[in-house]
């Protein structure tokens, strides 16, 4: 078990975190959740001594071990990665180097007899022997061929070195397991596996990450860092983010009766405890949820953006067709001949391993590239906004934010254009900072709201959810599932795929596959396994 007992932290004048006592229980995984800024990869940073807190401690049983993953994808270049997982457990780790060195020795005496016994003993204890398959099943669970096990982590590329990075922080089945983003650069499968590896985890997990759908897999409990504090929840995120909005509901309900309120939250409460995935985390959820009174859910005090898309006029019937569309992007043909039509009220999700060749759709439908076979015609009544995956060069500009947004704006009164960024979370001064210095998630708010302001009824967006936090991907995501015009997205997250696309493309080296149907269905039913294939060839 880990606990804190009085923890706080500052930088300078900012008081980060203040009097945390907050204790977490084996057996759980706890989701670590927070506006940006918040602090939580810095809690975690706390919670394994990497942070040493302004006052405060953080108590470990006794015996127990913590496992991190690693932020520090080159910290390993020199090691074979099989020993880059085993690493992991580091007492293990150094016991095997330690024997190695021992056994090596020209001049081996009684005394490195002893000393080497004692070692073979601690060494079986901590099922040393069975380590090098252990490693090896981590690896290929992520994914990570047998062949390059043996290879140093320097010839690996950027995501299999987050892989093994993953493999080591699970190696030795540790008693605390703490995870930063450990999705970002899994694939499908991958992140499958680490779903089913953690439902299975008996000791104490605690996860920050942006991906919902994740979240909603693998947690018992949501951990929410809110004014230098950090509060339990029982549940998932969609339980904990339901419950905060149905307890901001009842708060402003003030007329309603107490009995009714509880009857509401008796339902809520019977809806969610019923909807898991695995039986054991449902009987013990279910248990626990059952215990929640109308004083245990409190309504957040986090901030979302307003996202509303608003066409200005209705679209009609011929929206979209493409005829053997041929696209060559970086000399390389990443579109063969793909034929398609788009009909009013799709909102279809771009799916596949080449992330290039979405890219160049959206492109060349954009008019940004030019293909090289087939044609393709946008209906009279269409208009489209676009959202790219490398935004970048909007904001290669001395303007302030105000100014900015202004270009895009039909009402160029400062009023209304401060009043739009005060919806997307820009306020006061911030209204005036450049738009050139604005961070990865605020960028993405102003690309929201040009794509707002625009009036289109087919939004165009490539990988929108990255660099937001969960709040913006919220908001976004219930801006797109309420939208009455026609969409085209791709996105990496499984929950904002779900609940807005009803077409699936997939996009393969064979040319495009047509899915009429949901994200999850596709996976169940569509050519899932031949594009994993493909993925891992």
């Amino acid at each position: 078990m880990i606990s804190t007992s009085g923890l706080s932290l500052g930088f300078g004048k900012r008081l980060l975190f203040e009097d945390v006592n907050v204790k977490f229980t084996p057996g759980n995984c706890y989701g670590l959740i927070g506006a940006n800024g918040a602090g939580k990869s810095t809690f975690l940073k706390i919670l394994s001594g990497e942070i040493d807190p302004t006052s405060g401690e953080v108590i470990l049983t006794p015996g127990e071990r913590i496992a991190v993953l690693k932020q520090d994808h080159f910290q390993f270049e020199d090691f074979q990665v099989l020993k880059t997982v085993i690493m992991g457990y580091s007492r293990l780790y150094d016991v095997m180097e330690e024997k190695d060195t021992l056994y090596a020795k020209p001049d081996f005496s009684e005394a490195d007899g002893i000393k080497a016994s004692e070692l073979e003993g601690e060494f079986a204890e901590m099922n040393g022997w069975q380590a090098e398959a252990e490693a090896a099943e981590l690896l290929m669970g992520l994914g990570i061929a047998k062949e390059l096990h043996e290879k140093k982590m320097q010839e690996l590329d950027g995501n299999e070195k987050v892989r093994v990075l993953l493999a080591q922080a699970l190696f030795g089945n540790p008693n605390i397991l703490l995870l930063d983003e450990p999705t970002n650069h899994l694939d499908l499968q991958s992140i499958t596996w680490l779903e089913n590896f953690l439902y299975n985890f008996e000791s104490t997990v605690i996860v920050v990450s942006h991906d919902r759908h994740f979240l909603n897999k693998v947690c018992t409990h949501i951990a929410d860092i809110d004014f230098g504090k950090v509060q339990l929840y029982v549940g998932n995120y969609d339980f904990w983010y339901e419950s905060s909005q149905l307890a901001l509901k009842m708060m402003k309900d003030a007329n309603k009766k107490k009995e009714d309120k509880i009857a509401d939250l008796q339902k809520f409460i019977q809806r969610f405890s019923s909807n898991a995935s695995k039986a054991k985390q449902a009987t013990s959820r279910k248990k626990q949820l059952e215990k929640l009174t109308l004083e245990d859910i409190k309504p957040s005090s986090r901030k979302y953006p307003y996202v509303a898309f608003s066409p200005d006029r209705e679209v009609g019937n011929n929206l979209l067709s493409v005829e053997n569309l041929t696209v060559t992007s970086d000399g390389e043909k990443v579109l063969d001949s793909i034929s398609f039509t788009v009909n009013k009220g799709d909102k279809i999700a771009l799916v596949g391993p080449n992330g290039s060749a979405k890219t160049a759709l959206f492109k060349t439908l954009m008019g940004e590239l030019a293909p090289d076979d087939g044609e393709f015609s946008w209906g009279v009544t269409t208009s489209q906004a676009y959202f790219p995956k490398d935004n970048s060069y909007f904001f290669e500009t001395k303007l302030n934010l105000v100014d900015w947004l202004r270009q895009f704006s039909r009402d160029p009164d400062e009023s209304f254009v401060r009043g739009f960024l005060g919806r997307m979370l820009f306020s006061g001064d911030e209204t005036q900072k450049p738009a050139s210095v604005l961070s990865g998630g605020e960028k993405v708010r102003c690309m929201l709201s040009k794509m707002m302001l625009s009036g289109a009824n087919v939004l165009l967006l490539d990988e929108p959810t990255n660099h937001l936090d969960l709040e913006s991907i919220t908001a976004l995501n219930n801006a797109l599932t309420s939208f009455e015009g026609t969409v085209l997205f791709v996105s990496q997250d499984h929950q904002f795929v779900q609940t807005v696309a009803n077409r699936i493309f997939e996009i393969t080296p064979k040319g495009l596959l047509d899915r009429q149907m949901s994200y999850d269905e596709y996976l169940e039913n569509g050519n899932v396994q031949e594009l994993l294939q493909t993925m891992y060839s």
